[in-house]
């Protein structure tokens, strides 16, 4: 007799079209999975993102699959994401293959190398299901692209692979969701659609008393039964997957905002989510800004990170903004760099080899003295560290202990700074280095640390110095976002309008237990 363990059982979610909460539902089921006493983790065969994150032994995935991975309650690991594509700026990604980046590539190319890359992928599926009861896997975009589908290796090809039920998830705040389901199902060869086991529409706000007509006519089309509707919420905390999901200013209720914070837009704008936690600061007000006008006279400046610093300097230039951070920094105006927003605060980008760019020599803002100069080599770590410069912006932070993540090329010579923080550990190994730097005033801060706001302490101290420069009071804080808290709602909001028992029969679990033994109100 065998004593090997089973394969662990593939449920997947795909969708209708690009941003109807594939990556939002399939955290949930993470979530409701791991309540259910199940080892889950997710997958996504090829995510295309901008926003990604470092996993603990130095790869490279997308957030979203570091976020499904937290709501299961298990490591993030480049199998989770075999294939990570990060756009560059001439209308080329860079291709990072098990978390570590392999080449650049057209869409052309790409498309030609994915016969080559399948293996991979169904290597690191296969390593998943030795290791897990399930995995939660979500599809990319649609599977209906006729003119990619002989090539595609992350919606039907990996149902057909593993024999996965398939959930079909259409957003009905984009309008024409009853469309999106029968005209993608139509598009499906026969044995696509007979995978198809349900169908859920997403984001719905209103009556729903109004959809029963409709939906009975998708059952008597379709054949495939309808698991649900999911309402639009708004109280729940999760970090946008992509820059389509940012809001143009948060907290659009408080009219008057004791700060105001801007935060550029750039055209290649990463890992985005680092500002999330001031965005939920009371008495805080965070604006995403693209042009001079929008700029106008905040309290704070952030440059986040870029997958392309070159390009996006260039950007920022010919709109004038380089000009205009640098006087309003002059007058007084604190300015944060993330990374790539970091390298952008310095003297010169220096790129001799043509890594990022062709140009070997761009000009920064020259708010620190610094140059950065482009290597081969990519840094992609988990950090922890603690503040060595506790001044200006980082006063009252002395050996604050912070955590968070780098990924970066190029590094950053000269100055005349120590560094800001003294980086004890990375990707698990004790190290004894530095990171980012303070001007002399203390008031232009730059750090390859992503993730820095998420610490509580430092956010705090940073926002609460920003108001007694001001001359104001910040309300006290909120109650911290706790992530398993979010997930939690995020379970019980999908528990309460989807037909789990019916979910789980179609994926060949053993029904769920009552939902009020999980969800702490």
């Amino acid at each position: 007799m065998s004593l090997e363990r089973p394969l662990g059982r593939v449920l997947m979610v795909q969708g209708t079209m690009s941003h109807v909460g594939k990556s939002v539902l399939a955290a949930a089921l993470c979530r409701i999975l791991r309540q259910e006493g199940y080892r889950v983790a997710p997958f996504k065969a090829q995510n295309m993102s901008l926003n990604s994150y470092a996993t603990p032994d130095g790869g490279e995935i997308g957030r979203a699959q570091a976020m499904q991975a937290e709501a299961a309650g298990v490591a993030p690991s480049v199998d989770m994401n075999p294939v990570l594509l990060k756009p560059e700026a001439d209308q080329r990604s860079q291709v990072v293959v098990l978390g570590q980046p392999l080449r650049a590539a057209s869409a052309r190319e790409y498309h030609e190398m994915k016969e080559e890359l399948w293996p991979v992928v169904t290597g690191a599926l296969d390593r998943l299901r030795v290791q897990y009861d399930v995995v939660m896997v979500e599809g990319a975009g649609s599977p209906a692209e006729v003119n990619l589908k002989d090539a595609e290796i992350v919606n039907m090809r990996v149902a057909r692979y593993t024999g996965a039920p398939v959930l079909l998830v259409g957003d009905i705040d984009r309008g024409g969701v009853f469309a999106q389901l029968v005209g993608t199902m139509a598009l499906l060869e026969p044995v696509e659609q007979a995978l198809v086991k349900g169908l859920v529409i997403n984001k719905f706000r209103g009556d729903p008393g109004l959809l029963e007509s409709g939906l009975e006519l998708l059952v008597q089309r379709l054949g495939v039964p309808i698991l649900g509707v999911l309402p639009m919420f708004t109280n729940i905390h999760l970090p946008e997957e992509d820059s389509l999901g940012l809001p143009e200013t948060s907290r659009q209720d408080d009219a008057r905002p004791l700060l105001d914070i801007a935060v550029i837009r750039l055209p290649h704008i990463a890992n985005f989510d680092d500002v999330d936690p001031l965005r939920r600061e009371p008495g805080v007000r965070v604006r995403y800004v693209s042009t001079l006008t929008e700029l106008g006279t905040p309290d704070l400046i952030i440059l986040p990170g870029t997958k392309t610093t070159v390009a996006d300097m260039e950007w920022l230039r010919s709109r004038g903004l380089d000009a205009a951070i640098v006087v309003r920094r002059l007058g007084e105006t604190p300015v944060i760099g993330i990374c790539g927003g970091y390298q952008m605060l310095g003297w010169r980008v220096l790129d001799p080899e043509g890594v990022e760019s062709p140009q070997s020599e761009t000009p920064g803002l020259g708010l620190l003295p610094l140059d950065t100069v482009f290597q081969g080599d990519k840094a992609v770590h988990q950090i922890e560290a603690r503040v060595i410069e506790a001044r200006g912006l980082l006063e009252g932070c002395q050996d604050m202990v912070v955590k968070g993540y780098e990924i970066h090329m190029g590094r950053a010579v000269g100055g005349e700074s120590s560094g800001a923080f003294q980086v004890t550990t990375r990707s698990q190994q004790a190290v004894e280095d530095t990171d980012g730097m303070l001007d002399a005033q203390g008031l232009t801060l730059g750090t390859y640390m992503h993730g820095l706001f998420h610490n509580p302490g430092l956010r705090r101290a940073l926002l609460e110095g920003l108001a007694q420069r001001k001359g104001v009071a910040l309300p006290p804080p909120l109650p911290g976002a706790d992530p398993d808290t979010e997930y939690d709602k995020l379970a019980d909001h999908v528990r309460r309008h989807l037909d789990m028992e019916r979910l789980f029969a179609i994926a060949g679990l053993r029904p769920p237990k009552p939902p009020p033994n999980y969800f702490t109100h």
